[in-house]
């Protein structure tokens, strides 16, 4: 007997894992037919998850933690047991704009601190108030944007403006002028790029070498009432984002993902991010970026509960939630490791042993202790040498002065 689970997700390179769940036959293997939702906003997304419309979403990370802390309409605990790809994002200018920045945009990417302060310059140079575009106030790449901009002194409830819109829009919006550049998941960054309207900045994955991103997420008492359907969906997934990261199947991925079912863009501007070849300006030569979005090495599914507080300890920065313990124990608790440990017992996927580690402390590859296998993690640095601790997050958000 089949189980039909409906999974609502936004038009992002990002779906792959789901995108390829289903129409690689991993889903059908466990007896499961997914229906996936094509949605337009991130609000409407998490609306259809919280109301029960749908069973699951390919959800922000720090939304699924905004929800259950009752920062985003209405409160709801959610559960992310899988994560389903880390980095991918990207930070694109209105040429004009780029124009008083580094003049070689693949020098920018190389340099993310020297890029924000070059950034800080350039903004008194603009027409107006610099206005940004990014997909949710309680998004990964928001969040990243907000840490990147401070570290030159830039306050982003100041000097900029955050304005908030779909990711499928930002191409019209930064093409009808309405705002001057925007951070967001790709195929998007890449097609402002080739109209030849904006230029590349930053990306996600030189500001935080594997940055948390996108989760599967659930409401969580359907989570607990529904064990079986969900370990059966993650067995499913995890061999779908293994298929995804294999280097010989990223063209059948681009064309899966090409398809108007998911993100309807052209398979080839899909393809450049999915192998890490990132066009930073049009007519330039790409730059190799291997590890601009991952899927499943490293054990990229793993949802480390340190990267939960990670997020959690930027809401507290940012005045989006008042610091307790409470707080923190329950932003926590959103990822589940122990469901994703339960669901792949057995599978011969490498994965943790731990479920917290100090975020942004690995500079080389390194192995681990493994359940399963052997496993080795990547760079995981912060592009300003941080590193947080999950146990000490009064000590390190200490270490940053609010922007002036």
């Amino acid at each position: 007997m089949t189980t039909n689970l409906r999974i609502a997700f936004l038009p992002l390179n990002d779906v792959a894992v789901l995108a390829a769940a289903r129409d690689r036959g991993f889903a059908e293997e466990e007896g499961l037919f997914l229906d996936l939702v094509r949605t337009t906003s991130w609000a409407t997304l998490r609306d259809r998850l919280v109301y029960g419309q749908v069973q699951a979403a390919h959800m922000l990370a720090p939304l699924a933690v905004a929800v259950t802390l009752g920062l985003s309409q209405q409160p709801a605990a959610l559960a992310a047991p899988f994560k389903l790809g880390v980095n991918g994002n990207m930070l694109v200018m209105d040429k004009e704009f780029a124009a008083a920045l580094v003049p070689d945009p693949a020098s920018r990417l190389a340099d993310p601190l020297g890029m924000a302060h070059d950034f800080a310059a350039a903004i008194g140079l603009w027409r107006r108030k610099p206005v940004i575009g990014v997909v949710h106030r309680f998004s990964s790449h928001a969040l990243m944007l907000r840490y990147w901009l401070a570290s030159a002194g830039v306050d982003p409830d100041r000097d900029v403006v955050l304005r908030v819109l779909p990711p499928s829009l930002t191409f019209e919006a930064i093409h009808a002028g309405e705002i001057d550049g925007f951070i967001a998941g790709e195929p998007w960054g890449s097609a402002a790029i080739d109209s030849g309207r904006a230029e590349a900045v930053a990306i996600g994955e030189r500001i935080w070498r594997r940055g948390v991103e996108k989760v599967l997420a659930f409401r969580e008492g359907w989570l607990e009432e529904n064990p079986e359907v969900v370990d059966r969906l993650l067995r499913a997934l995890a061999r779908a984002a293994i298929w995804c990261d294999a280097p010989e199947n990223r063209e059948a991925l681009a064309d899966l993902l090409a398809d108007p079912r998911y993100v309807g863009q052209p398979a080839d501007l899909i393809l450049r991010a999915l192998s890490g070849s990132i066009v930073p300006r049009a007519g330039d030569a790409a730059v190799a970026c291997p590890d601009f979005v991952l899927f499943s090495r490293e054990a990229t599914p793993f949802p480390w509960r340190s990267q939960a507080l990670w997020i959690y300890s930027q809401f507290v920065r940012w005045n989006m939630v008042e610091a307790s313990p409470e707080h923190a124990a329950r932003a926590a608790a959103v990822f589940r490791p122990d469901v994703f440990r339960r669901a792949l017992a057995g599978s011969g996927l490498p994965m943790p042993g731990a479920s917290m580690k100090l975020e942004g402390a690995v500079e080389a590859p390194l192995a681990v202790g493994s359940r399963d296998g052997d496993l080795t993690l990547g760079p995981d640095r912060f592009f300003d040498g941080c590193v947080f601790d999950p146990e000490r997050i009064d000590e390190y958000l200490a270490g940053f002065a609010r922007p002036r």
